[in-house]
């Protein structure tokens, strides 16, 4: 680059093209929102982790918060499917993970467009739920299991599309009205 030239987004690239403006959907985002929108995926992935250190002891007999509701639902799930069902843990990693996934997916906005974000955060979100179920093999009173694995993969799946879902209708809504406000102003 000859001394003198400015530099910026639109600098040319080696082959004497001009580099491509980010979109103006990506541009935007304050960094305050580019770092809340990481520090929730580090906040629930440390909150997965935490509940995924709770003994199956813990859950029974203790006394604290997560046992309470654990104990209300599993004596709910006994009165509805019988004494004999278990459906509260996948239940619990299906929306663990379906959190999981959009958070992924609203941080991994900020860096990708939105369908790209959505396939990377249903696969870091999976990644993560492999660890989990690795870091389970350690807990006493608690086992790696490939069905909840593919449970978490599942509420990952969904919370990224119902994400990128409500994402893109947000994104319509915005430019439809300024759209408006452009038409309104010119006439």
């Amino acid at each position: 680059m000859a001394a003198g030239q400015a530099s910026g987004p639109r600098q040319a690239h080696r082959s004497g093209q001009p580099r491509q403006a980010r979109r103006p959907q990506e541009s935007h985002r304050p960094r305050w929102f580019v770092a809340a929108s990481w520090a929730l995926v580090a906040a629930w992935a440390c909150f997965i982790f935490y509940a995924s250190s709770n003994t199956g002891a813990d859950l029974n007999e203790g006394t604290g918060l997560f046992s309470l509701v654990y104990q209300a639902l599993k004596d709910a799930q006994a009165q509805i499917l019988g004494p004999d069902a278990d459906a509260i843990n996948s239940i619990a990693h299906f929306c663990e993970y379906a959190l999981f996934g959009a958070l992924w997916t609203n941080a991994l906005r900020c860096h990708l467009p939105l369908s790209r974000a959505v396939l990377v955060a249903i696969a870091c979100a999976s990644l993560y739920g492999v660890t989990d179920e690795l870091h389970q093999l350690f807990v006493p009173d608690r086992a790696c299991d490939p069905v909840d694995w593919l449970v978490d993969t599942a509420g990952a799946a969904l919370g990224a599309l119902l994400a990128s879902h409500i994402l893109r209708r947000r994104m319509q809504q915005i430019t439809s009205s300024n759209l408006f406000l452009s038409v309104s102003i010119i006439v």
